[in-house]
């Protein structure tokens, strides 16, 4: 039997590191706040327009944890039900972003639909406050896992869902349960319950095939990095990856196969940056990148028909083509300042009810970010979202390709977590070429969340941002990835 002497070769075993029980609560919170956004659809579908109302409890929890935080910063004592944080950084806040947040509010006073403004500038504020808060409280690791979770809570009630839809039910589910009417357009279902018939999209409870996909590649994104950094529990993140693999491919969405196409290039991309070591041989790869991307630009304009046959598509985009051009028409009658902000378009506003009407439902935003932000904040809100999205790329890009460093070492190895922002960032601009949602709910909460994260800790698991008091070490890993070259 082993006993204690007074010779010890390797250190007395001691207990792990006791996490706050405070920071738990808040990561469950944080959770929450994600899982609200991404299956909004489903919170509307069972509550109508009580889902609203979860969204104000849900903010104003938010604003009743975050302000004592940012009042008094680690301040708490050392009591185990505590939350420390790290002070809040007011010079790295998203300034872009908040420009584009007060222009919408702005546009209130010279809109077209005051009340939708009005009330959409709140969801705005909603989503946007809560992603500040994410991104200030949790580290790198904390907001990855978060975002990872809330996930998994969409991809399995989609599968259950879809499950009860096919089996119990055995046929279609309507929004809150109601009766429909004699051969309804299948559209206005919540599911079809075709989860059996293997010729058939699937919608998930999200109750849209498009973001199911998309949904589900973002899912994909993060449990793969997760899989490559060699975290814990892979043998249940390789189940969770099938799952998430099943479901995207039964959404069978066109946005979401040229998103994952665009995902894929990228991380090739970032990996070979990662590789090079010399300016001039990035210089090179910049190069023959661009060259490639405009052959595959023009490539895709001089067989468009090609394209859209392959993608099982209309040369419309499914009718989205007559959508822009209503959208960019209407647009045009305040082309500066724009029409006053709704995103998304509230179907129960006279301004947009009956407006433009696809499979017996009023459409709720243009089908493409950027001309949906001309018709509401015009030219001047186009720039600005514009500057909003591209310093959100570009802060992606070198998060992911630039060698973590804070001292005077310049080899130390790269993190597969620092991929993961890249690469959502590339799903959402890929989407909104073709939906509104980058500019909404989760999409937009994503886009904020992570651009400040980055401004705030621009290496994993180093720095003051990284290492709150009340986290373990092992809640903060310390940079993961390839061996130094």
């Amino acid at each position: 039997m082993a006993q204690l002497t007074r010779h010890q070769i390797a250190p007395v075993p001691t207990a792990p590191a006791r996490e706050a029980t405070g920071r738990i609560a808040l990561r469950a919170l944080t959770v929450l706040l994600f899982f609200s956004a991404f299956a909004h659809t489903a919170l509307w579908n069972l509550f109508n327009v009580g889902s609203l109302a979860v969204l104000a409890v849900l903010g104003l929890a938010t604003l009743a944890v975050w302000i004592p935080l940012i009042v008094r910063p680690g301040r708490d004592g050392d009591s185990d039900q505590r939350v420390h944080v790290v002070p809040l950084a007011w010079r790295r806040l998203p300034w872009a972003t908040l420009v584009y947040v007060t222009l919408a509010g702005a546009s209130i006073a010279w809109s077209q639909w005051p009340g939708a403004s009005a009330q959409t500038w709140g969801l705005l504020l909603g989503t946007t406050v809560p992603a500040l808060f994410v991104a200030h409280v949790l580290t790198w690791s904390e907001l990855l896992r978060t975002i990872e979770l809330a996930l998994k809570w969409v991809v399995g009630l989609s599968l259950l869902f879809e499950l009860w839809a096919a089996s119990v039910v055995r046929g279609p589910v309507a929004p809150n349960f109601i009766e429909m009417p004699d051969d309804p357009d299948p559209q206005i279902y919540w599911t079809r319950g075709d989860l059996f018939d293997l010729d058939a999209r699937i919608q998930g409870v999200v109750g849209n095939a498009n973001v199911l996909s998309i949904v589900c590649l973002i899912a994909i994104i993060l449990v793969a990095v997760r899989l490559a950094a060699r975290q814990r529990h892979r043998a249940l993140q390789v189940a969770w990856l099938v799952v998430a693999a099943f479901l995207y491919l039964r959404a069978d969405s066109a946005t979401g196969h040229v998103a994952f196409a665009v995902a894929v290039a990228v991380a090739v991309i970032a990996l070979l940056m990662r590789r090079i070591t010399t300016r001039a041989g990035r210089t090179r790869l910049y190069a023959l990148v661009f060259s490639a991307a405009a052959a595959a630009i023009i490539a895709v304009v001089l067989l468009w028909d090609r394209v859209t046959d392959v993608l099982g598509r209309s040369d419309g985009l499914s009718g989205r083509d007559a959508i822009w051009a209503d959208v960019i028409e209407r647009a045009s009658a305040h082309p500066a300042f724009g029409n006053g902000f709704a995103t998304p378009w509230v179907p129960w506003d006279d301004a947009f009810h009956g407006w433009i009407v696809d499979h017996d439902l009023t459409v709720f935003h243009a089908h493409n970010m950027w001309i949906d932000v001309f018709l509401q904040l015009g030219v001047v809100g186009v720039a600005v979202a514009l500057v909003v999205f591209v310093a959100a790329a570009w802060r992606a890009w070198f998060f992911a390709i630039d060698r973590p460093r804070w001292d005077l070492e310049a080899n130390r190895p790269y993190s597969a977590l620092s991929l993961a922002p890249l690469l959502i960032m590339a799903v959402l601009l890929t989407q909104g070429l073709t939906e509104s949602g980058p500019l909404m709910l989760w999409g937009w909460m994503l886009m904020v969340s992570l651009t400040f994260r980055i401004k705030l800790a621009p290496v994993i698991g180093v720095g003051a941002a990284e290492s709150p008091r009340g986290v373990p070490s092992y809640a903060s890993p310390t940079v993961l990835g390839t061996a130094p070259r």
